[in-house]
């Protein structure tokens, strides 16, 4: 797996996921099971498949967990914020040509999340991407998924 960049926020919250799915998770399916086996016959136990299956979407989430936290590269927030440029982990203030505005977090693919505040999006994003390595004040054009283009300013840069 390639490397996931992570906030240590971020870090964390993976962490505690984990964490949540290993102890009560396991807990709670293998209880399930373990009453659908009580009622009778596997071959045709709903109850029983259903607790199989999952188990076994809880077990692939935590291997995929396991395996972004040890393949994390932690943003150095200090240092991103010592910059005067959009880096990942960074926090800007867009403006559109039309005057409207917006706030987004930069994070890795892992922690993108479109309805957090700030909007915190992908660095592989096309607003992610277009904003990158710009300074306050810079100006991009970045086409969207629809075909779209849309002309951004960068208003503020902050941690």
């Amino acid at each position: 797996m390639a490397e996931v960049y992570l906030t240590a926020d971020g870090k964390v919250e993976l962490e505690e996921k984990l964490k949540y799915l290993r102890t009560i998770r396991r807990a709670e399916i293998s209880e399930k099971i373990k009453i659908a086996r009580d009622f009778g016959d596997l071959s045709e136990n709903a109850e029983y498949d259903a607790a199989k299956a999952e188990q076994a979407q809880v077990e692939g989430e935590i291997l995929e967990i396991e395996s972004k936290i040890k393949n994390a590269k932690i943003i150095n927030e200090d240092i991103v914020n010592r910059r005067n440029e959009v880096k990942l982990g960074s926090t800007v203030t867009l403006e559109t040509s039309d005057g409207k505005r917006k706030v987004y977090k930069i994070v890795g693919t892992t922690e993108a999340d479109p309805f957090s505040t700030p909007t915190r999006i992908s660095n592989e994003s096309p607003i992610g991407r277009g904003v990158l390595g710009k300074k306050k004040e810079d100006s991009f054009i970045v086409t969207l998924p629809q075909g779209k283009t849309v002309k951004y300013k960068i208003i503020d840069l902050v941690k």
